[in-house]
């Protein structure tokens, strides 16, 4: 699994083109500057890994655009330790970023093809997220809350009240809303009982599925 000066070239490129875009929070850069995304693809996308394109990965999932990776990822404003849980591992690529920026990472997949071949990778690779679950992401990991972030990287017709309910005080979820494109919404726990929301524009995602297959 070659990662050689021509990848990490066009990685650097690709960092810059996030800053370009309005992506300022030097974790997240660096933490893309780091990760190989032209290993968590397929071999026929290899020449434009380091494009802000999405691609598909199996089981009619995609890899998002590194764009929409940098975003969410900011949006969490993460801390080194933080425990993050994220909806939709897919590729192992959004995963190995919140790695890179030093997070607790707890990661659900419900696609058992892309489990099996993500948990693959990720060894490959040597990236440990702390628990990865072939899983319901609707049902979150109640037994782990409650979590500093949530991530969903697959487009949610609401927002599940379960995912909420795992939030600590002031813990941050970030999840696209709606159908074909969905809204980034920004969800941060204030209290027990309430919460402040903010919207970030339009993205697309895959949708949001419940149970596994």
């Amino acid at each position: 699994m070659e990662d050689n000066y021509i990848h990490k070239g066009k990685r650097r490129q690709l960092v810059d083109l996030m800053r370009d875009k309005g992506i300022t929070d030097s974790k997240v850069l660096d933490a893309m500057n780091q990760v190989p995304r032209h290993l968590f693809l397929d071999s026929s996308f290899l020449e434009h890994a380091y494009k802000n394109k999405a691609f598909p990965i199996g089981a009619d999932q995609t890899i998002s655009h590194p764009f929409t990776v940098a975003f969410q990822s900011q949006l969490l404003e993460l801390k080194a330790g933080d425990k993050v849980l994220e909806i939709g591992t897919g590729s192992g690529y959004q995963c190995a970023v919140l790695l890179e920026m030093k997070a607790q990472v707890y990661t659900i997949e419900r696609q058992n093809e892309l489990y099996k071949k993500t948990n693959l990778l990720f060894r490959k690779l040597n990236y440990r997220p702390r628990k990865y679950v072939f899983g319901d992401g609707y049902k979150g990991l109640p037994e782990e809350a409650p979590f500093d972030s949530i991530i969903v990287t697959c487009g949610a017709p609401e927002i599940p009240q379960t995912l909420l309910g795992q939030l600590k005080i002031g813990g941050r979820l970030v999840i696209p809303v709606g159908s074909d494109p969905q809204i980034m919404t920004l969800i941060v726990r204030e209290s027990a009982t309430d919460f402040s929301k903010e919207t970030f524009g339009e993205f697309r995602f895959v949708p949001f599925l419940g149970g596994k297959n």
